[in-house]
């Protein structure tokens, strides 16, 4: 009988790729994928560590499979946690999982320790039920952001070839491509024998698949000619990695910008393409972080109306810079800050939505009952509910008829014949 397989996969769409890969090669090794995981004979648990919170979600998960599972069943912990903290946690789980693999090393049941690393990047991968897909263009980073250590155990930007990639898209066999690396917009730059660039990638995959989506833009990289590469698209959705408006908080962050830089950046994109949809991130609680800085985030955000964001406590992490400076917040102010602006950004949100009623919209149907806008990425941001007629894979014209918060309900768009007879 088949060994079976279940993977949990956390964090962030770069670990649900890597998740894929794992999932071709075990398939490859022989194995099916299990229905549930009480069906599998090894269960892999691809972990996140970008943050505290995201450690601690990683590690409960580990011990809540280590005490659902049968005696025969082995569960092996990879991802980010994995590669980063593998020997510190090995005792604590070490009556819990039966290997810790970092990055590139076999999960499989039948591999052997000696096995050298593999590089997940070009790793096969199962055809896609769903009608999009991610694909991960590079792994590794070479900024220096004061509160990121991916960096360290990440390592250097390297970055895929566009066949390799345009290959890959090809067998996923997807209506939609979401691209993704922890620097997208410079990928290419670490390959000197190459004079290709992000605009070259992404118009090479427009050519193979109907829908593009670039996701984690550092706004220093967005050349004119990429904004208006996006802008001009089917789906001109720009998710611009800010995380802070304040110039003297970003250049503690050892990071690029300030409110008027961002400002001029939104501006453009929305002359160029008024139904722009804008994502976006903040840290909140940055060592030095002052009122006043705050206070001026919460001004942008309402001056710039941006769709979709995402707020999050700063998280000290061990080697990166900012653990070396002064100034921390207090906690309670944290968690203040974090209330106030996420309760004013939920209006923006539902205000945005509210607008969308009465237009007529070209949505991908990505499962029965449900399609998705250029307005929207998948898994992260709203839906839209569409009649269960609908096939999914298709592109359809619909029109939104009500905002249920930060979805949407529309109905197929009826022929102008029909509008003017009633």
């Amino acid at each position: 009988m088949k060994k079976s397989f279940w993977i949990e996969t956390l964090g962030c769409p770069k670990n649900k790729v890597d998740s894929e890969k794992i999932a071709g090669t075990l398939l490859l090794d022989g194995m099916s994928a299990a229905e549930t995981p009480s069906d599998a004979n090894l269960i892999v648990v691809n972990t996140c560590s970008f943050v505290e919170q995201a450690r601690e979600e990683s590690i409960a998960t580990v011990f809540e499979y280590s005490q659902m599972r049968s005696e025969d069943v082995q569960l092996v912990v990879t991802g980010c946690l994995a590669e980063r903290y593998g020997d510190e946690i090995a005792p604590t789980l070490k009556d819990d999982v039966d290997a810790i693999a970092g990055f590139g090393v076999p999960v499989s049941i039948s591999s052997k320790p000696d096995i050298p690393k593999f590089d997940l990047l070009n790793l096969p991968r199962p055809k896609r039920e769903e009608p999009w897909g991610y694909v991960k263009v590079a792994e590794g980073c070479d900024r220096i952001c004061g509160f990121c250590a991916i960096p360290s155990f990440r390592g250097p930007q390297r970055s895929r070839s566009i066949s390799d990639i345009r290959e890959e898209v090809l067998s996923l066999e997807v209506q939609e491509v979401v691209l993704v690396a922890q620097d997208l917009a410079s990928w290419a730059r670490d390959r000197s024998e190459s004079s290709e660039g992000i605009v070259d990638l992404v118009n090479q995959i427009s050519e193979v698949v109907s829908w593009v989506r670039l996701l984690y833009l550092y706004p220093s990289s967005l050349s004119g000619e990429l904004l208006e590469v996006i802008a001009n698209s089917p789906v001109p959705y720009f998710d611009l990695s800010l995380q802070h408006v304040s110039g003297p908080l970003l250049r503690n962050m050892r990071r690029w910008g300030d409110e008027e830089k961002f400002t001029g950046i939104i501006r453009r994109i929305r002359k160029l393409r008024p139904d722009a949809t804008f994502r976006t991130n903040f840290i909140v609680g940055y060592p030095g972080e002052t009122e006043n800085d705050h206070d001026q985030l919460m001004r942008f955000l309402e001056e710039n109306e941006i769709d979709w964001c995402g707020f999050f406590p700063y998280s000290k992490e061990a080697g990166t810079y900012a653990e070396t400076l002064g100034g921390e917040v207090p906690e309670t102010l944290v968690m203040e800050r974090l209330r106030e602006i996420g309760d004013l950004q939920d209006g923006i949100t539902e205000k945005k939505r509210d607008s969308q009623i009465g237009e007529d919209v070209t949505v991908l149907i990505e499962r029965k009952g449900i399609g998705r806008s250029h307005h929207e990425a998948p898994e992260i941001d709203g839906v839209i509910y569409v009649p269960d007629t609908l096939k999914v894979g298709n592109f359809e014209t619909v029109t939104i008829r009500e905002a249920l918060g930060v979805d949407l309900k529309a109905e197929v768009r009826k022929p102008d014949h029909w509008r003017e007879d009633g």
